[in-house]
């Protein structure tokens, strides 16, 4: 249990800290970031593999990289359904 909730930290940190540096809000907010984390683990992890510092079974670098990739992607799709919507 402990492990998981670990996981839920890491990971909403690893999409704060995406959505910091791209300097765009995660959509849906704690867990937006939570879910970005996920995410972007998992994607950065698919193309770039396991490697640098691992906390709470994240793969920091390429988990931040993912997460950042998908923040961006994400706000671009957010950003023009709202200009549609206008």
């Amino acid at each position: 249990m402990l492990e998981f909730l670990w996981s839920l930290i890491v990971g909403g940190i690893i999409g704060w800290l995406a959505g910091m540096i791209i300097g765009r809000d995660v959509p849906f907010g704690v867990i937006g970031n939570i879910i970005a984390g996920f995410v972007g683990a998992w994607l950065g992890t698919a193309i770039l593999g396991d490697w640098g510092p691992v906390v709470g079974d994240f793969a920091i670098i390429p988990a931040l990289i993912g997460a950042i990739v998908l923040v961006f992607v994400l706000s671009l799709i957010f950003r023009s359904m709202r200009k549609a919507d206008r």
